[in-house]
């Protein structure tokens, strides 16, 4: 029977974690925690919602979307959860995009939900942020040891270098504002201005 999943928040219709449209799935909880990384809110296991699998798919289904991004916090240290969602999700026929900081050698043995995770993955982002090796010219990523890798011919076609950074911003009518994608320091300097200017001239 699927399990749960310990999520952060999810993210639907965005094109901001990834290629196509697709629905987004922070997981709360990383064992590697990186220095620098932008989301050490997600380094405890305390705090997020138990998700069930079906729900986050049929959520996914209605929004339409192509395919899932699994992200965190790390999807390996729910391997067994996020492989019940990656097996879901394949066969309501949405790809899976799955982030680690573990690299994929380190995987292939580790256990055998991450097996089933990383046999219902398409593409494969691994490797830990170093925040001493930026990223200057793929989308999605952070630092230039962190890999791309083809697990299935779904997305063959993507490449991160001509793909664009892209910033999906949604400001609910309570206020709350979702932010999904990825902006580096020098970016995120100047969309904070922008908006500052912005909520000044809505003011």
């Amino acid at each position: 029977m699927p399990s749960a999943l310990r999520v952060a928040r999810v993210l639907h219709a965005t094109r901001a974690e990834g290629p196509h449209l697709r629905s987004a799935i922070w997981v709360q909880g990383c064992s590697i925690r990186c220095k620098g990384c932008i989301n050490p809110h997600l380094f405890t296991e305390r705090g997020g919602t138990l998700r069930e699998v079906g729900d986050i798919i049929a959520e996914a289904q209605q929004h339409e979307v192509e395919g899932i991004t699994l992200i965190g916090g790390e999807p390996f240290d729910q391997a067994a959860a996020g492989a019940d969602l990656a097996e879901a999700a394949q066969a309501a026929g949405l790809g899976v995009l799955t982030f680690t900081g573990y690299t994929m050698e380190s995987l292939q043995n580790r256990d055998p939900d991450a097996a089933r995770l990383i046999d219902a993955t398409d593409l494969l982002v691994d490797g830990p942020y170093r925040e001493d090796e930026p990223e200057t010219e793929r989308a999605l990523i952070g630092s230039a040891n962190q890999r791309f890798i083809h697990l299935s011919a779904r997305y063959e076609d993507y490449d991160p270098v001509w793909a664009p950074n892209r910033v999906d911003v949604r400001i609910h009518p309570d206020g709350t504002v979702e932010l999904g994608g990825f902006l580096d320091s020098e970016n995120l300097r100047e969309f904070s201005a922008q908006s500052g200017l912005l909520r000044r001239r809505g003011s």
